[in-house]
């Protein structure tokens, strides 16, 4: 078995200092970074967080792995984040109203941060009048991020983009969506530039929106 399997397994069975070992031991051994942050680390959690959708595993068990996977990408993000980075831009991220998953918004974070991107997260559960206000305040944000996992948060996306549009504000940047119930077409529906899958075509994705 690879390291990075076996990586991944400890994710999923929520052995947060084997994984912090295992982390060092991959860099140690060379493997790049973000490899060893995709295929150790978020695959696992892809995975457990399909079997969740399918009601094959529950709550517990995916919190105990996303706890697991947090600690290996604290032990990795040093060396994420190395290196001469010129700025790439200034992005605002955060999980919208009514919502308090932010894994996914956590890595989008960090791999826009290690692409060079100064990044404001204002965290979970967000007002729109709360982005409004850090848009308002910060001229220099180019992009806004927002996440959702639920479909019954995921509207609050389209309220703040409404929010937006109503203080003259939409037309000064670029808007980005992920998560799992939202989509190329929701982005569409609701006014938002472009929906990613994962975070790393997010990076590629602001990079695009910028350029």
């Amino acid at each position: 078995m690879s390291k990075l399997n076996e990586l991944a397994d400890l994710v999923t069975e929520g052995e947060n200092e084997e994984v912090e070992e295992l982390v060092k031991a991959c860099i140690e051994d060379g493997i790049d970074p973000l490899e060893i942050l995709n295929v150790g680390l978020v695959e696992p959690i892809n995975v457990l967080g399909e079997q969740f959708r399918l009601g094959e595993i529950y709550v517990p068990e995916l919190l105990i792995a996303a706890e697991a996977m947090k600690d290996g990408v604290e032990v990795l993000k040093p060396h994420l984040l190395s290196g001469d980075i010129k700025k790439a831009g200034k992005m605002l991220i955060a999980t919208i109203k009514g919502d308090v998953h932010d894994i996914g918004k956590n890595l989008v974070a960090m791999l826009m941060e290690s692409a060079g991107f100064e990044v404001v997260d204002l965290g979970m559960d967000v007002d729109p009048d709360d982005i409004v206000e850090a848009i308002e305040e910060d001229e220099d944000i180019q992009i806004l991020g927002m996440s959702a996992m639920l479909t019954t948060t995921m509207y609050a996306m389209q309220d703040t983009i409404e929010a937006l549009e109503e203080e003259g504000l939409r037309d000064r940047l670029k808007i980005m969506i992920g998560g799992a119930p939202v989509n190329q077409t929701f982005a569409d529906k609701i006014g938002a530039d472009v929906y990613t899958a994962d975070a790393a075509s997010a990076v590629e994705a602001a990079k695009a929106l910028l350029s």
